[in-house]
C-alpha cells in the first residue's frame, strides 16, 4: 500500500558525498542557514529540510505538530531518500527533533545517522515564554498573528532571541513574516507552539544515554531562550557529547556568529570523521 506523501520540504545543495541534513527552530525556516549554506555546500552534499508546517512545507490542518510526529516525518524522509553517514544539525525545536530520531535510530540495527550536531536544541521540560502559550491557545494564538503586523512579530521575536549587542537583519524578518500571511501556517505554529513541551518530556530525556553518537553541543552564552544548562546537562548525559560556548550570542548561533559557528562545526566534523 503507497504512503501518502512526506509534508515535508527540502532541498539539496552541493557535491556529492556524506550528507549533512539541516532542521530548523520554531517560527523560522531554511532561511536561518543561509549563512552557512554557502560555504558548507562546498565541502558537503547539503539537505535543507523544513519541517511540517514551517517554510515552504505543507501545513495540513491535522494538529499533528509535536517534536515526535516531525521526528516520524524526518525518519522516513531518511529512509525514502536511503541517506547514510548522516551529519543531523538541529537548532531549537530542530535539535529536539534530532535528537528524538537519534533515539529512535539507536535502537535499530541498521544506524543511518554518524554524528549530531545540536545547536540551542530543545531537550528537558523549561519554563514556557508567556508569550509562546499565547500563541499556543487554540482561537486567540492565530487571531493575533492575522491581525498584527507580521514583520513586527517576527523583528520583536528575534531581538528577543538575540545577544543585544547582534542587529537582526531584515532579511531573516522577512523570510520568516512571509510564510504568516496564511491562515494555514498561523494555525500550524499555534499548534507546534502548544506541543513543544508534551507530557513525559522528562521521562523520554532518561534515555538520551542511549545516543552513541559524536554529538557537538553549540551554545550561545547568552541565550534567553533555551538556556546553557540545558546544554551543560546534554553534555552529561549524552555519552560522546562536548559542549561549547559561543560569547556575546544568544538563541542563533548560526545567524549572530556564522563564522564562529560554522567553524567550530567545520572543526568537529574533521575531528570525528
Amino acid at each position: 500500500m503507497p504512503t501518502s506523501p512526506l509534508p515535508l520540504h527540502s532541498e539539496a545543495l552541493g557535491r556529492d558525498g556524506a550528507p549533512v541534513v539541516l532542521l530548523h527552530g520554531f517560527g523560522t525556516n531554511g532561511y536561518t542557514w543561509s549563512r552557512w549554506a554557502p560555504k558548507l555546500s562546498e565541502e558537503h552534499r547539503l539537505h535543507i529540510v523544513e519541517m511540517k508546517g514551517f517554510g515552504e512545507a505543507p501545513k495540513p490542518r491535522d494538529h499533528r505538530y509535536s517534536p515526535q510526529h516531525q521526528a516520524d516525518l524526518l525518519q522516513r524522509w531518511i529512509l525514502e531518500n536511503d541517506l547514510h553517514d548522516i551529519t543531523l544539525v538541529g537548532h531549537s525545536l530542530g535539535g529536539g527533533v534530532a535528537l528524538l530520531t537519534a533515539l529512535r535510530e539507536s535502537k535499530e540495527a541498521t544506524r543511518r545517522i554518524k554524528r549530531l550536531v545540536l545547536v540551542a536544541s530543545i531537550a528537558y521540560p523549561q519554563p514556557v515564554p508567556r508569550a509562546l502559550r499565547f500563541l499556543a491557545r487554540p482561537f486567540l494564538g492565530p487571531l493575533a498573528l492575522r491581525l498584527l503586523p507580521k514583520k513586527r512579530v517576527i523583528r520583536t521575536a528575534l531581538r528577543m532571541a538575540y545577544h543585544p549587542a547582534n542587529p537582526v537583519s531584515e532579511s531573516y524578518v522577512e523570510a520568516y513574516a512571509r510564510p504568516l500571511r496564511t491562515a494555514e501556517a498561523r494555525q500550524a505554529l499555534s499548534c507546534s507552539a502548544a506541543q513543544l513541551l508534551p507530557p513525559g518530556a522528562e521521562s523520554l530525556a532518561g534515555e538520551y544515554r542511549k545516543i552513541e553518537l559524536p554529538t557537538l553541543l553549540l551554545w550561545g552564552r547568552q541565550d534567553r531562550v533555551v538556556p546553557t544548562w540545558v546544554g551543560e546537562r546534554l553534555s552529561r548525559e549524552l555519552p560522546e557529547a562536548r559542549l561549547e560556548i559561543v560569547d556575546e550570542c544568544g538563541h542563533m548561533p548560526q545567524e549572530e556568529k556564522p563564522a564562529e559557528s560554522l567553524e567550530r562545526f567545520r572543526t568537529f566534523f574533521l575531528e570525528t570523521t
